[in-house]
């Protein structure tokens, strides 16, 4: 919300200090200055807002970027939507293609994602061709994106459907979900528990249960997702920086018809729409 100073860390032969630099505004345009007050970034941008502890998410016009304490670009500026994750990364693309980046404008991810969004672990859950897969911090590829869907519905319980099959992975040992290295592995790691999750109750013998109840959330899951796409699309995109867009309520004139648009995306993904249980069972039974 505030404007305010930040410290980047500059190298003085083997002594690292910390030098602040203040964001000012000047014709209703962005910049740095030093603490002597001299101008380190003239003021060109719309927006400045701080990422992680060097450099900041930049727009110009209705573009973003990453840049520097020193105003030297990280990532161009040149992207439609930006988005500030766990306040050190950045996801950033357009035309429904997203990148991940450290503060440094490192690439975590490269710019081939439908959607990037974080799960417990500090993983990435990644979509691409309508195909989930799973990405650690480091943008180590832990599943390959070939499954209809992933999602976790307790922090230590991993939930994958493949070919219309639902699996679940439990760590039972450790707080923080974190697969293997080598996820091939992982049915004779004993931190792990595999099952094979089925839909109807009354054939279910040794295995893990999709409740009713469980399968309504599924159901009706597309809701959020469309909340949430309409959000970054109407919100997010604008920098990162909600507040003043929230209060003058400019967005929500658009919020329907971005919604309306949205939810019928989800509802007609071919792999984990509502309709894809039902789309799967009746491929097993013309089989």
């Amino acid at each position: 919300m505030f404007s305010g100073a930040a410290f980047a860390q500059m190298q003085a032969g083997s002594v690292v200090e910390n030098v602040p630099v203040t964001v000012f505004k000047q014709d209703n345009l962005f910049g740095l200055k030093d603490a002597e007050g001299n101008i380190i970034v003239e003021p060109q941008y719309k927006k400045m807002i701080k990422l992680g502890n060097s450099s900041f998410i930049v727009q110009k016009r209705s573009k973003f970027g990453l840049t520097d304490y020193s105003g030297n670009i990280l990532v161009p500026v040149k992207y439609t939507h930006v988005e500030r994750v766990l306040g050190k990364y950045l996801k950033i693309g357009g035309g429904s293609k997203y990148a991940l980046y450290d503060e440094t404008g490192k690439e975590i991810l490269p710019r081939e994602y439908s959607s990037i969004d974080l799960l417990f672990g500090g993983m990435f859950l990644t979509c691409k061709n309508f195909k989930y897969g799973v990405a650690d911090a480091d943008g180590r590829t832990i599943l390959e994106n070939k499954f209809d869907d992933i999602y976790m519905p307790q922090p230590n319980i991993m939930r994958i459907s493949y070919n219309g099959q639902w699996y679940e992975i439990e760590q039972v040992c450790g707080e923080e979900f974190k697969l293997p290295k080598n996820v091939q592995d992982i049915k004779g790691d004993e931190n792990f528990k595999i099952s094979e999750l089925i839909t109807n109750p009354a054939t279910a013998t040794g295995y893990s249960v999709v409740t009713f109840t469980d399968y309504l959330l599924k159901l009706f899951s597309s809701i959020s997702p469309a909340h949430e796409q309409t959000i970054d699309e109407l919100m997010l995109s604008q920098g990162a920086e909600t507040v003043s867009i929230f209060i003058k309520l400019t967005w929500l004139p658009k919020y329907p018809f971005a919604y309306a648009r949205n939810y019928f995306n989800t509802l007609r993904t071919p792999n984990n729409g509502p309709l894809s249980e039902i789309k799967y069972e009746l491929k097993r039974q013309l089989q």
